[in-house]
């Protein structure tokens, strides 16, 4: 049975990014999407399409062509609760509502990780074990919270 990974507006929108001052994030990301991605069952919830629906994103179009053909999660009323409960114990901003709506869709639907360039208030090593204790109150597991680079398939390599 394959993993399950969550996407946040940040991953299909480096897909088609062409910004020279993150270059090296849009590549990786392409790297990741054309070699790992096939790895996993990959999913997105209606907050994700909404932030890049609603954004001002180039190539806007075709990121949203693209997150179309991926699995949607269903909204559910656990998952404002679960976020508004992030909002409430200052996991993020509560100006982010958008972080914790992700970080609720991949606990909720027990996402094995939550891909992401948010490195702030989602990926962040500092964050971590305080989502734990609140996800472990709300009888939730918590998913890996990652960016691309640390979810590449090991690999032996052979010196030469």
């Amino acid at each position: 049975m394959k993993k399950t990974v969550y996407l946040d507006a940040t991953i299909p929108s480096y897909l088609f990014d062409t910004r020279e001052s993150i270059r090296e994030y849009i590549a990786v990301t392409k790297k990741w999407w054309d070699e790992e991605s096939r790895h996993f069952d990959v999913c997105v919830s209606e907050e994700t399409i909404a932030e890049l629906s609603q954004g001002d994103y180039p190539r806007q179009a075709e990121i949203l062509a693209f997150v179309a053909q991926l699995q949607v999660l269903l909204p559910n009323e656990q998952i404002l609760t679960i976020a508004r409960v992030y909002l409430d114990n200052y996991l993020m901003p509560r100006v982010f509502k958008g972080d914790a709506l992700h970080l609720a869709y991949a606990a909720f639907y027990k996402c094995d990780f939550l891909l992401t360039w948010n490195c702030n208030h989602l990926a962040n090593a500092n964050k971590r074990q305080h989502i734990r204790i609140i996800n472990a109150r709300l009888n939730l597991s918590t998913p890996e919270l990652v960016t691309p680079l640390e979810l590449f398939t090991e690999t032996d390599h052979v010196d030469e």
